[in-house]
């Protein structure tokens, strides 16, 4: 967040300002003029993180075949809205699921992969502005390309705090399996019958024998 504390990010326009991302005080608690350059190395060393990370989770998906689970259809949007409702608890039932993501996750899923692309894209053009200039014309110029990668740190964030909320109401077990990769289920105790007890012969007197005829 240091490299991104510059006034450019504010809501308002000319000289006025309604609203600043970063107060003073943010500046005064990090020092941020003294802590620029630590600020961008920081940003440097976890976006390879997030890039290699990334690049392994898409070649999955392709190679594994998973992104036909992935990929939105025609019925996801409207599909999705209605999980929306539900999630919100005003509609009762949610829509039937017919694969391993809900129309929900798929979007979101593909919307992050795309976003993503876009970070790696406009964080080019601003680190190097002169060797990848028609990316920075792709991008609209320098200072949109800034504005653009800034918003899309925000739908990271918007997405990873959705997606902690909506991992905390699902459940412990639910977590377990997203960070294990398999899902435990508790299983009821089985009951096995006790054996029939098998009946006794009735014990045969030597009077009621039959005797060998001579």
């Amino acid at each position: 967040m240091i490299y991104w504390a510059n006034d450019v990010y504010r809501l308002g326009w000319g000289n006025t300002t309604l609203l600043r991302f970063f107060p003073d005080s943010f500046y005064k608690a990090l020092h941020v003029p003294q802590r620029l350059a630590e600020g961008m190395a920081f940003h440097f060393m976890f976006m390879w993180l997030f890039f290699l990370n990334g690049l392994v989770y898409l070649l999955y998906t392709i190679f594994s075949g998973d992104w036909r689970d992935l990929l939105p259809n025609r019925h996801s949007w409207k599909e999705a809205w209605l999980v929306v409702l539900h999630d919100l608890h005003i509609r009762k039932t949610a829509p039937v699921q017919t694969s391993k993501y809900n129309a929900a996750q798929r979007i979101a899923y593909s919307a992050i992969i795309i976003m993503g692309i876009g970070s790696i894209i406009t964080g080019l053009a601003i680190y190097k502005p002169v060797q990848f200039s028609w990316l920075l014309w792709i991008c609209g110029g320098y200072s949109f390309a800034r504005i653009i990668h800034f918003v899309l740190t925000l739908g990271y964030v918007l997405f990873f705090v959705i997606h902690i909320v909506q991992v905390a109401l699902a459940g412990w077990n639910n977590f377990r399996a997203m960070v294990a990769g398999f899902d435990l289920e508790k299983l009821e105790p089985v009951v096995i019958p006790e054996p029939m007890p098998v009946p006794e012969e009735p014990e045969v007197s030597e009077e009621n024998q039959p005797h060998e005829s001579e």
